[in-house]
């Protein structure tokens, strides 16, 4: 389970004498310049035919307004009125909920951008040929984690285990691996962040388990990536969420989303796991200063006895660490 903290606000510099404005002048003979109007929402249809995308059409006999918008990587469907939607059966979350305007289903220009434009039209995600990834089992010390409500085991074992057992396994694939952790110490979460930078990681993963304690029902897998600047996030557990930020992590924006997509489709398939969606959140420390693309997996919940009684299986934790090798393999190792 996370529990992380965002950075501290750097204190503004007050001026001690008033700041004088600057006299504006006028050149004579050159025409005032109008900035363009700013457009935050555009036809979904006109986007589609500009980016060589079939055109969205409306899912029949469904009593809420659905619509699939398909191209050669896959089908994104969406709801009117709802953030969350649908790619390739997996659940991922906009940043604002599609809107009838003028007729015309229409969506902010930053969702086209950072979640539609990746998944559809993008190609996707490729692992160079000396390929370095940082594993990142999370908590470690006294920072516990969560416990199992069975018997009160700690998420810190737990995420452990699942890094070692998946080394050897991306090893075996040609992956450089590197733990930031591989006992049972602190690590700050800027420890693990510089850890990544200085091994000059192409990927970045932090595992963990979930918790909704005192709550036993909640169950299933969620994964992480950045919030896009100028979008609110998915989740922000109570912590502040400024849309304005702009963070080391947003320049992998196309990367995060391709990446979680990937890693949480293929542990659903793999597990069974139900599906709580791909997330956006600013609030998790170790993505905020990432160079690289980097998620964070929650998966599955420690505080459901079902889920908790499969995560302190070692059979269990060994199947996700070979669904998460295999999801890691490069696509033209798969064929």
């Amino acid at each position: 389970m996370v529990h992380e903290y965002p950075a501290p606000t750097p204190p503004v510099n007050k001026p001690s004498q008033p700041i004088q404005p600057i006299p504006s002048t006028v050149v004579p003979n050159k025409p005032l310049v109008t900035p363009a109007p700013v457009t935050t929402w555009a036809s979904l249809s006109s986007w589609a035919s500009e980016h060589g995308v079939d055109s969205p059409h409306r899912i029949p006999d469904l009593p809420v307004a659905e619509y699939a918008v398909h191209s050669k990587n896959g089908t994104m469907v969406l709801e009117i009125g709802s953030r969350e939607a649908t790619w390739n059966g997996v659940i991922i979350n906009l940043g604002f909920a599609p809107q009838f305007i003028d007729g015309e289903v229409s969506l902010h220009e930053l969702d086209l951008e950072k979640n539609l434009e990746p998944l559809l039209c993008e190609p996707p995600l490729a692992f160079s040929t000396n390929r370095v990834i940082v594993i990142d089992p999370g908590h470690g010390g006294s920072n516990s984690g969560t416990h199992s409500v069975l018997n009160g085991r700690f998420e810190k074992e737990f995420t452990l285990d699942l890094a070692l057992r998946l080394k050897p396994l991306l090893e075996a694939e040609g992956w450089k691996v590197f733990l930031t952790r591989s006992a049972d110490t602190d690590v700050s979460l800027t420890e693990r962040v510089a850890f990544a930078q200085a091994q000059q990681a192409d990927l970045f993963i932090s595992l963990h388990f979930n918790s909704g304690a005192p709550d036993t029902t909640q169950a299933g897998l969620e994964t992480y990536c950045m919030t896009p600047t100028g979008e609110p996030s998915t989740i922000t557990r109570n912590f502040a969420d400024p849309w304005e930020e702009n963070l080391p992590s947003n320049a992998f924006d196309p990367e995060n989303l391709q990446l979680a997509v990937r890693i949480h489709s293929a542990l659903l398939h793999g597990t069974g796991m139900q599906d709580r969606g791909v997330r956006r959140a600013r609030f998790i420390g170790v993505l905020r200063g990432q160079s690289r693309p980097a998620i964070l997996i929650e998966a599955g919940y420690l505080s459901n006895p079902d889920e908790a009684t499969r995560i302190e299986s070692s059979v269990y934790r060994q199947k996700l660490a070979e669904v998460l090798a295999q999801a890691l393999k490069p696509d033209e190792d798969k064929k």
